[in-house]
């Protein structure tokens, strides 16, 4: 198998995160609800997945909680921060970003800034959407259907001028680009482990800047102050209600530390884009996105008006090539774009693939479009 779809989520990983998960199914108990050896050795390894999350974002380790990905993440702070009043977002965001919003309607409301075919939108437009009860902008970092990446440093700029909050959906960035949350004045950050952090699926997180209080929404157990009725508005415990997921926790930390020695993956951006020069040269084929700005691993295209599924279930069938076709939770894109009938075939790299994987895709690709438009 050839896996061209880490935009979805990360198939190889790291050994030492398989072995991590290994030891933790091993040896863990209940974080933080005991002092016997198995819960000791879990909050330990909560512990240091926090710090590492934390160096790898610029942030402090007690502001980092842990939740299971990107999606829980962005409905927990959307809930908790937000009663009434006005949030802008783009169209290149993920329903992940748009669904909790919608479900908000009649209490927050929404702007949303258009994109042009290429998947562009003009910072101006967020700068003039802006009111007196903006609340936050929230984001994608990066378009997981083109792969244009957001100027994150200055939509944060934006947000901090007119004294609104900037949340950023990290799902397509974070593993990729060095992200300060500091520096790029990200208020908050949700992330999710099994994409480009290579960790285990249903794992991820939240992380605030210093001076943030988030109101508990999801409640329950958390193992301090048992006897109130409300639970606890200190961070991590504010959002983690329930027994924790050790043993993803435990990949998360795992992966997180290979990163940190090994650097961000910027092996999948070079083989992204001899993907590209190599695409852009098929006939019939059209690619879809800006290729002239910064950007993130990830392609989509299509070979004329053929539905992307009955491209990539021949990929799959007849080359053994894993890879996304359809709308991919990102409908507002995809009407910029014009393929919210057709959808797009997409292709998405990590730096476990290699140059021949690449040459073996763009040799399937011709091949099919050669077969699927014969005059």
């Amino acid at each position: 198998m050839i896996y061209f779809d880490q935009a979805a989520t990360s198939y190889y990983r790291p050994d030492c995160v398989v072995t991590a998960v290994i030891e933790a199914l091993a040896n863990a108990g209940n974080s933080s609800r005991s002092a016997t050896g198995p819960s000791i050795w879990s909050s330990r390894i909560v512990y240091e997945a926090r710090e590492k999350i934390a160096t790898l974002f610029n942030a402090k380790p007690e502001n980092v909680a842990f939740t299971s990905g990107v999606t829980e993440s962005l409905n927990l702070v959307i809930a908790s921060f937000f009663n009434k009043g006005h949030i802008i977002t783009t169209a290149n965001d993920h329903n992940s970003v748009l669904r909790p919003l919608y479900l908000r309607d009649g209490d927050l409301d929404l702007t949303i800034i258009p994109v042009d075919k290429d998947g562009n939108f003009e910072y101006e437009l967020m700068e003039r959407a802006f009111r007196p009860d903006t609340l936050a902008v929230i984001t994608t970092g990066a378009s997981n259907v083109t792969g244009n990446l957001m100027d994150i440093q200055r939509i944060g700029t934006i947000a901090h001028e007119h004294n609104a909050l900037f949340i950023l959906d990290a799902a397509q960035v974070a593993g990729l680009i060095p992200i300060d949350m500091e520096n790029f004045n990200i208020d908050i950050l949700c992330f999710t482990g099994h994409k480009e952090l290579f960790a285990p699926q249903g794992t991820g997180g939240i992380v605030l800047r210093e001076g943030l209080h988030p109101v508990p929404v999801k409640v329950g157990g958390s193992g301090f102050y048992s006897f109130a009725k409300n639970h606890p508005d200190m961070m991590p415990n504010v959002f983690e209600a329930g027994t924790a997921n050790v043993h993803g926790i435990a990949g998360l930390n795992a992966s997180v530390d290979w990163i940190l020695k090994n650097g961000l993956d910027t092996d999948a951006l070079l083989l992204a884009k001899d993907f590209y020069e190599g695409l852009k040269n098929i006939e019939d084929v059209k690619i879809y996105g800006c290729f002239k700005r910064n950007r993130v691993p990830v392609i989509s295209f299509n070979i004329k008006d053929i539905d992307s599924s009955i491209v990539a279930d021949r990929l799959w069938m007849e080359y053994s090539i894993a890879v996304r076709s359809g709308i991919h939770c990102a409908p507002l894109i995809h009407q910029a774009l014009g393929t919210d009938k057709q959808g797009t075939v997409r292709f998405s790299f990590s730096r476990f693939n290699t140059q021949e994987e690449v040459k073996q895709a763009l040799i399937a690709i011709k091949e099919i479009r050669d077969d699927l438009c014969q005059d």
